[in-house]
């Protein structure tokens, strides 16, 4: 029995060619909102809240990058 497996993670499927995937955060209250920036309009689509270190970590291996630009 593995009590402690490996949480496995489900790759983000999305148009590269189209978004970006961004760190949004408030300026006022620090609130971090992962999601994906449309690279001709701005326009941001939101993914998911991000509320640990741990949590940003998973969405940036779901969406096979190593690094984010924030977005304020």
């Amino acid at each position: 029995m593995f009590l402690f497996r490996k949480k496995e993670i489900k790759k983000i499927d999305y148009n590269s060619h189209k978004l970006e995937p961004v760190l949004r955060v408030s300026i006022c209250t620090g609130e971090k909102t992962a999601g994906f920036q449309d690279k001709e309009t701005g326009k941001f689509h939101e993914y998911q809240l991000i509320s640990s270190d741990a949590e940003l970590k998973e969405f940036m291996e779901a969406c096979e990058i190593n690094e984010i630009r924030n977005i304020y």
